[in-house]
């Protein structure tokens, strides 16, 4: 069989006449060209009637049309038969697709997540673990530009297996913190203090309201679950105003925020540490902090 398609392929070539193939060049030259013009006119003409993934994707498939038909005009030109190219193609096609069939999944993939579009170009998405910016959704993978720029590419089978959490979906996020007081404290006032704070900050919304929760008993401290509302690309900037407004006005109103003390014991059967306060002169002169005075 490979030698017949050999001898055939060989056989074909020979009875092109060469003269064409300068006609053939023109026309598959002439067709990126075209092809890249009508894309970015295209591109152009949406950019400001569609979103960025639905004018990403009429760009890349007006630019393979047009490729596709001056390519085909072009076989046609060096006399390829269109029904013997289409029969290669397919014989070619079940070939590849033994070889490769993880790139075949992830094509599929693709599709599905074109047709689902659980996200789209210029959200931010979590994907096992790494947060980033949409940045392209091609045939076989997803690029992301995460927060510390970096570049990410994850294969599109990849996605529809695992779990996707869309953080741009929604124009507004809620903020969960946890604030511990001490048991002393009174939780009724801590709770007044910290929706004055959500009134008061510029990122926090007035709709939905926030709201304190006591959401356990600690070793050392309540805990209290502080949520309040604010736009999603505001975030971090959020989350780091308001940290710093609680930590101050706790300690403005003398409220207390406790934290796990360490100590150092040895066992009632060793002897105690000594501890010994040493000044400068006594350790220039003797060199060794542990030599009693």
């Amino acid at each position: 069989m490979p030698e017949q398609l050999q001898t055939g392929f060989a056989a074909f070539v020979s009875g092109i006449a060469w003269g064409k193939w300068i006609g053939v060049c023109f026309l598959i030259l002439l067709g990126g060209v075209l092809a890249s013009l009508a894309g970015r006119g295209v591109n152009r003409f949406m950019q400001e009637r569609a979103s960025r993934h639905h004018t990403v994707m009429m760009r890349r498939l007006v630019f393979y049309l047009v490729l596709v038909i001056f390519l085909i005009a072009a076989l046609r030109e060096a006399g390829f038969s269109l029904d013997v190219v289409l029969g290669a193609a397919g014989i070619l096609t079940v070939a590849i697709g033994f070889a490769s069939q993880t790139s075949a999944s992830n094509m599929i993939s693709g599709l599905f997540l074109l047709v689902e579009k659980p996200f789209e170009i210029g959200n931010f998405i979590e994907v096992e673990g790494r947060i980033g910016e949409v940045v392209a959704i091609d045939m076989l993978s997803v690029k992301l530009r995460t927060p510390d720029n970096l570049y990410v590419r994850i294969p599109n089978e990849t996605l529809i297996k695992t779990l996707v959490i869309n953080r741009s979906r929604f124009p507004i996020r809620r903020l969960d913190l946890t604030v511990g007081i001490a048991y002393a404290e009174d939780v009724s006032r801590v709770e007044n203090i910290l929706l004055d704070l959500a009134r008061q900050n510029p990122f926090s919304l007035e709709e939905p309201k926030a709201f304190v929760l006591v959401t356990g008993f600690g070793p050392s401290s309540v805990d209290l679950q502080f949520s309040f509302w604010l736009p999603a690309d505001k975030v971090l900037e959020g989350r780091s105003q308001m940290m710093v407004d609680i930590k101050r006005t706790l300690d403005e109103h003398g409220i207390e925020i406790p934290f796990p003390h360490t100590s150092v014991y040895a066992g009632s059967h060793s002897e105690p540490f000594r501890v010994q306060l040493l000044n400068p002169e006594s350790m220039t002169k003797t060199g060794d902090p542990d030599v009693d005075q």
